[in-house]
């Protein structure tokens, strides 16, 4: 008889290790899900923000259209972009195409001096600001729910569960080091 208790205890302890490390990897699952989901909030303010850009810039260097064309196919492209990697992929080539994009107002004395022109700078230096602070938060996120599913004993039960590592929102080492700056506004 005590060896049938002993049995019923192990089998009482270990279904209770599974059931709170699944609320735990659910828990670090929800996080990270939420902190994409940050990052997609701030992506959409930044592709919304775009279009007025481009009307600004357009009213003052109307001869530029190679450069709007590209800002507006880079914009599409990040906006239908799926997964962490295809949108830091597009997000990146867009912040290449937005640096062109302002690198024209250098040209453009009168654009520059523009109130509506640097409002929009200053908001999307805000909002790339933000984005760097999501991505940062999403890329921990997603560092700590790897690290807890590849750990002793969740190793165990985290396929069982159907957890499966995630990628990080990678922009590149070409995108990194202007990525991870606020773009500066210059006046």
């Amino acid at each position: 008889m005590s060896f049938g208790w002993i049995l019923l205890i192990i089998i009482l302890v270990v279904a209770g290790a599974a059931i709170m490390i699944y609320n735990s990897l659910v828990a670090l699952r929800q996080r990270t899900n939420q902190a994409f989901a940050d990052i997609d909030v701030q992506l959409k303010q930044r592709h919304d923000l775009i279009p007025n850009l481009l009307e600004t810039v357009k009213g003052y260097a109307a001869h530029e259209k190679g450069t709007f064309e590209a800002v507006v196919a880079a914009r599409n492209t990040a906006m239908s972009a799926q997964g962490a990697a295809q949108q830091a992929a597009a997000e990146n080539a867009l912040s290449g195409t937005l640096r062109q994009l302002f690198a024209l107002s250098e040209s453009y004395p009168d654009l520059k001096a523009s109130a509506n022109f640097q409002q929009l700078q200053a908001a999307l230096s805000d909002i790339e600001n933000k984005l760097a602070a999501s991505r940062r938060f999403f890329n921990n996120a997603v560092s700590e729910y790897n690290a807890s599913i590849q750990a002793f004993p969740a190793v165990l039960f985290a396929t069982m569960f159907g957890f499966a590592s995630r990628e990080f929102f990678d922009v590149g080492t070409e995108g990194r080091a202007a990525l991870d700056q606020a773009p500066q506004v210059k006046f």
